[in-house]
């Protein structure tokens, strides 16, 4: 057995499909770029983060970064729902 053997057969169909599925949803990699900003910005002040213990730092940290991320989704189910529904009427009733 070759070392192609172990190779996935489609590696580049899930860059493909992550691409299609950014295109479909756009909030999904922004609340993901949002939430490793959040982690990184939370591990850059880790080091100053003065009296305050660790632990209320890291939840303060992943506060940040859920919140982030449920806000992303939440405007994203809203932008999916305007471009479903609300935007036909707006172009139904311009026809008429």
């Amino acid at each position: 057995m070759s070392s192609e053997d172990f190779t996935p057969a489609n590696a580049d169909s899930a860059s493909s499909k992550l691409l299609r599925k950014s295109q479909e949803s756009p909030f999904v990699p922004i609340g993901m770029a949002g939430f490793l900003a959040v982690v990184a910005y939370g591990l850059y002040k880790l080091r100053s983060r003065g009296d305050t213990k660790m632990s209320v730092h890291l939840i303060h940290m992943r506060v940040g970064a859920q919140g982030f991320v449920v806000g992303a989704m939440t405007f994203g189910v809203m932008y999916s729902m305007f471009k479903e529904y609300i935007k036909p009427r707006f172009s139904d009733e311009s026809e008429k």
